[in-house]
């Protein structure tokens, strides 16, 4: 774009325009905060009127991309394998890897949580009480990852569901020989015009970032983390060490350069940022890997939809955080094997909730149950969760893609040359057809 003096200026790029609305978005919801009117006009017309309905809408918009580009992406990746011992070794490492990321998390936030001992001179101020919803058995989730209903595990956004009958779809296809190519082409086609709705829907992104991110410090503020600030930042340090540590371990062995990673990531964990869904993030993950860093649709397509809904790094360092904040706060003394009991009813758990609503919340019940400290000790943290929220499930999300970048670079499935490239951003993929969406 050429300014009035002849001076060329470049457009932000998406990423920067992501940043700079929730930059702005934080800004102002706290000074909204800081003014004080949680009754009065600007609170109602303002926090929850305007930026209420535009942030929802924006969620609904991205779940709305969210099954069908599953289904279609996962389809058309099965097919492109073309041999079902390649999709057993990249869904044997993808599982691997997520349970293993997910127990050191719970191990690091576990000594994090000892070297800060939040919790320590925490007053109790009357009965907190809190009820969670039964966990699953495991015998109820092996059962219900096999949907009696597609068309119903499709509408109630039931992952793990969706992930088995598009496998089934995509085996079937590929047996199916010739006739089978005809339903191919059409998925290949559709996932073309899935992708146009994506783009369209991504363009919106800044804001619904902005009145998203206002309303939650508008509503949030920061004094709320006064009582419970050695809790914050016990879980934060825990967070950006598993980053910058657990992921760059993982990146290096691969032989990827864990800064290139990072800062192409960056647009969609600020999206996770802004929407504390992983699920709600997927299709900028799966477009971030695709046209930033190079990974194959054949790989993306299985491990980031399967990481959205078992891959739970960030809500397992809250968990081993939160354990040791409750204990030091009832005056309970962890012993060596109630670490060992958290470690493992955690990184279990990560699967057999990850269906469930709020399922951090049941996951952390669980942990607590099997230490025998008091359910109760989670409403102590819940003021402060939707902040940590928002961190963890950027977290969560870097570590769908380090994982992902992981099993496509052993599989041959990722090109180095974008992921190196740092001219390769969203606005402009390397692989573009004459009707591109812009962003």
């Amino acid at each position: 774009m050429l300014g009035r003096e002849g001076i060329v200026f470049s457009p932000m790029s998406f990423t920067q325009r992501i940043v700079i609305a929730m930059g702005a978005g934080i800004v102002f919801g706290v000074l909204l905060n800081l003014l004080g009117d949680p009754d009065g006009v600007i609170n109602e017309f303002l926090v929850d009127g305007v930026f209420y309905i535009i942030g929802q809408i924006f969620i609904a918009a991205l779940k709305m991309m969210v099954v069908p580009l599953v289904l279609v992406s996962l389809v058309c990746g099965v097919t492109s394998l073309g041999d079902l011992r390649a999709l057993g070794r990249v869904g044997g490492k993808t599982l691997l890897l997520y349970l293993i990321t997910t127990a050191i998390a719970i191990m690091l936030a576990l000594g994090i949580a000892n070297l800060f001992s939040p919790g320590e001179g925490f007053e109790l101020s009357g009965e907190v009480t809190f009820e969670t919803a039964e966990p699953p058995s495991f015998s109820e989730v092996l059962i219900g990852m096999v949907p009696d209903n597609p068309v119903a595990a499709m509408a109630d956004a039931q992952m793990l569901q969706i992930i088995v009958f598009a496998l089934l779809l995509g085996f079937s296809i590929t047996l199916a020989g010739e006739r089978g190519r005809h339903v191919l082409n059409f998925f290949n086609d559709l996932n073309e015009v899935i992708m146009k709705m994506v783009f369209l829907v991504i363009r919106t992104a800044p804001v619904g970032v902005f009145a998203l991110i206002s309303r939650t410090f508008a509503n949030q503020g920061i004094d709320i983390l006064g009582p419970l600030a050695g809790y914050f930042l016990a879980v934060t340090a825990a967070l950006l060490l598993h980053l910058a540590l657990t992921y760059t371990a993982l990146l290096r062995v691969a032989g990827l350069r864990p800064i290139v990673f990072l800062l192409k990531m960056r647009a969609a964990m600020s999206f996770a940022f802004s929407t504390s869904s992983s699920s709600a993030t997927i299709p900028v993950t799966l477009n971030t890997l695709k046209a930033r860093l190079g990974v194959d649709n054949s790989v993306a397509a299985f491990t980031v939809p399967l990481g959205a809904t078992i891959n739970m790094d960030g809500t397992a360092i809250m968990q081993g955080v939160a354990t040791v904040f409750v204990a030091n706060v009832y005056g309970f003394d962890l012993v060596f094997a109630d670490y060992l009991t958290v470690i493992l009813t955690a990184t279990l758990a990560s699967i057999g909730t990850a269906a469930v609503p709020s399922a951090g919340l049941i996951m952390l019940a669980m942990v607590l149950g099997q230490v025998g400290l008091p359910v109760e000790g989670i409403a102590l943290i819940i003021g402060i969760d939707r902040l940590l929220d928002m961190l963890r499930t950027s977290v969560n999300i870097a570590g769908d893609g380090a994982v992902t970048c992981f099993v496509a670079r052993t599989e041959g499935a990722l090109d180095l040359g974008t992921f190196n490239d740092p001219n390769v951003t969203l606005d402009s993929p390397k692989v573009k057809t004459s009707s591109e969406v812009e962003l």
